[in-house]
């Protein structure tokens, strides 16, 4: 009887290591699949970190070139300003309002937006730089914009040069 004691003591304990063994087994199982789930989120937010990124450069990659390209953009304006004011006719020097046409739909199909004419408006300094203080005219034109200077842009909806304005004093 004692050997049958033995035997059934034997397959206790190889049945208890065999039953720690699974247990340890499916512990780092657990562990190795928890580790690889948090691996994989992490990459997957990489992914999609790099994209947005790599999305807004080249939203405002051409920023600097733009930025340099306004002012041509305003001596265009003011060209052509001064040539109706003196009376000219400009029908027959269409080449410098074709160019200038040409231009401002290039820089808009690149995404360039003016900012809406802001004279009459409250200053709101997210688009408007106040560069002078005159008196107001009138008493409802305390606090608002007078005039324009220059012309202030978007790039994909982006302050690239606020507009330089003249509000009326208080």
């Amino acid at each position: 009887m004692s050997e049958e004691k033995e035997k059934k003591e034997k397959k206790k304990t190889v049945k208890k290591k065999t039953d720690e063994a699974k247990k340890s087994f499916k512990d780092q199982i657990a562990e190795l699949n928890d580790k690889h789930l948090r691996l994989f989120a992490e990459f997957e937010n990489f992914k999609k970190r790099t994209a947005k990124e790599r999305i807004e450069l080249y939203k405002i990659a051409g920023e600097n070139v733009l930025s340099a390209i306004i002012p041509i953009l305003d001596d265009f304006e003011r060209s052509i300003k001064a040539k109706k004011e003196a009376g000219e006719n400009l029908e027959d020097d269409q080449g410098v309002s074709l160019i200038y046409n040409k231009l401002k739909t290039t820089l808009e199909s690149k995404g360039l937006k003016e900012i809406d004419n802001p004279i009459g408006q409250e200053l709101n300094t997210d688009f408007h730089e106040a560069i002078t203080n005159i008196p107001a005219p009138s008493e409802e034109m305390k606090g608002k914009i007078i005039d324009v200077i220059e012309k202030g842009y978007f790039l994909n909806e982006k302050v690239i040069r606020y507009a330089k304005v003249v509000v009326a004093n208080n």
